[in-house]
């Protein structure tokens, strides 16, 4: 059982908001000062002055500082025709609008080779498989295809995705082009990325059909496989609904090891459209 709370009948000491500014010089007057106290007061504003100085720096370092072998998975919308290194298997947990697709699910995606992936995505609202796969024909960026097909979810009935994309990726650039199709018709996927370090990046990607978006998020890696990527979707469609979305995904290393700072960019995090 919760206590109310009330008011106390001890009266309250006098609060420093009711000191004047009078009354502080005052006391400061009164305060002796010599050689010694002179000294103690100097060291103390140095060690204050180090101790700040230690804490800026560390708050520094961790914001602007990247990560040793870091990787950015990465657009919000769109499938991406970088594969999933070798061994790495990801784990993602996805927030999102229910009218985007399931607000709630967990992806899991395994690299298998240098050219071939699976992901596995566990709805709960409503519960639901689905299942995706790609297929890298080229691999060597800076040009790079993909093949492969998302959003088959048996459970539901639903047909799997079939796409085909093509991207050029540079240091900081990554533009992607293809399509997809979806249901009974073709729809293009367009995305465009600037990675600013191996921390930071920030990310539009477009898909047509009045039932999808246009995004606009960043991603960053907290910590070299610990990353999270908010979006924000305005729908294709004649009132152009916001929508909110957010992923919080954690790499391990089955096999193979770590890749090498900025040789890979691990796969996108898709959207399940089959979800909705």
């Amino acid at each position: 059982m919760h206590l109310a709370r009330r008011q106390s009948a001890v009266a309250t000491p006098r609060s420093y908001r009711d000191f004047s500014a009078t009354d502080i010089q005052h006391g400061i007057d009164k305060f002796p000062i010599n050689g010694f106290t002179r000294a103690v007061l100097n060291v103390l504003h140095k060690r204050i002055a180090a101790n700040i100085a230690s804490i800026a720096t560390i708050v520094v370092v961790f914001v602007c500082v990247p990560s040793s072998f870091s990787t950015t998975k990465g657009l919000s919308q769109i499938v991406t025709p970088d594969l999933e290194p070798p061994g790495d298997f990801s784990l993602s947990f996805q927030i999102q609008d229910k009218r985007i697709a399931n607000p709630y699910q967990l992806q899991a995606e395994l690299g298998l080779t240098k050219w071939a992936e699976v992901a596995v995505f566990r709805g709960f609202q409503p519960d639901e498989w689905i299942f995706g796969t790609e297929i890298g024909l080229l691999t060597k960026e800076p040009f790079l295809l993909s093949v492969g097909f998302i959003n088959w979810s048996p459970h539901l009935n639903v047909d799997p995705q079939p796409f085909i994309e093509a991207g050029y990726y540079t240091e900081h650039h990554k533009l992607i082009a293809g399509a997809i199709h979806a249901g009974y018709k073709n729809e293009a996927i367009l995305g465009y990325a600037y990675d600013f370090n191996e921390r930071w990046r920030v990310q539009v990607d477009f898909q047509s059909g009045s039932e999808n978006s246009s995004t606009i998020g960043f991603t960053c890696n907290v910590t070299p496989d610990f990353q999270f990527n908010p979006a924000l979707y305005v729908n294709n469609g004649p009132n152009h609904d916001l929508f909110g979305y957010i992923v919080f995904t954690y790499t391990f290393h089955v096999w193979g090891g770590k890749k090498e700072n900025g040789s890979v960019v691990a796969k996108s995090v898709e959207r399940v459209a089959g979800a909705k």
